[in-house]
């Protein structure tokens, strides 16, 4: 990024007219250099406020999901946060500006390999990783103060819940896999206060996320014995 471009702050400006007002998540937006996120082709749209492809069928978040989603998770300087879908790392790595530390799972590991070498390229030393199934968190970690879902489930994994703090947030997009057009539009993001006899649930804003899927993907070049393919 040249060292005077205008666009992170533009960027701002424009997710402030969307309603994000807190000021530590609009710093956080601006220090992140996007660019490094996206895929080459993409790079001359990294600050424009949409999503853009990455591999593994995969997308990185429009910015202003990312703004808002790190805003009603309330974080706090001293709070450690569990990531679940690491993608490109764009969202992992704001968050790392605003908390102790983010545990982030992936189960594609050529996007985990390349989220890692970008939070070593920002020295991000407060971002842990770890290659794995997102429906089963990370309880060795648990529990955590906060957790964000960045992929689409029907209802919250029980064994997420478990990993969350009492008083603890967790933010999710809930609500049919986008898929065909009439049920794209089905997913609520929501926000779930873990309280002492259950859940607080405030749905808020409608979005599209790629599903959540379970277990990990298998290697193609790997029959169903796990023996290797003759080529």
């Amino acid at each position: 990024m040249p060292e005077h471009d205008p666009r992170p702050i533009e960027l701002v400006m424009a997710l402030r007219k969307q309603g994000i007002t807190d000021a530590k998540v609009l710093s956080a937006i601006e220090r992140t250099p996007r660019e490094l996120f996206v895929e080459a082709p993409f790079t001359h749209a990294a600050y424009n406020n949409t999503a853009l492809p990455i591999p593994c069928g995969q997308t990185i978040s429009q910015p202003y999901i990312v703004a808002y989603s790190t805003e009603v998770l309330e974080l706090g300087p001293n709070m450690r946060v569990l990531e679940i879908g690491t993608g490109s790392g764009y969202q992992a790595a704001v968050l790392s500006k605003l908390c102790r530390r983010v545990y982030t799972i992936e189960r594609h590991k050529p996007l985990l390999l390349e989220a890692e070498a970008r939070f070593k390229t920002l020295k991000l030393e407060n971002v842990v990783t770890k290659l794995g199934d997102g429906f089963k968190g990370w309880p060795e970690q648990a529990p955590f103060d906060r957790i964000l879902l960045t992929a689409a489930v029907a209802d919250v994994p029980g064994i997420l819940i478990e990993q969350l703090k009492p008083g603890g947030i967790l933010v999710a997009p809930l609500g049919n896999p986008a898929g065909d057009e009439l049920e794209s539009f089905s997913q609520l993001l929501t926000k779930m206060i873990r309280t002492e006899t259950g859940w607080k649930r405030e749905a808020l804003i409608p979005v599209v996320f790629v599903p959540m899927v379970p277990g990990m993907p298998q290697d193609p070049r790997k029959t169903h014995d796990g023996s290797d393919r003759k080529r």
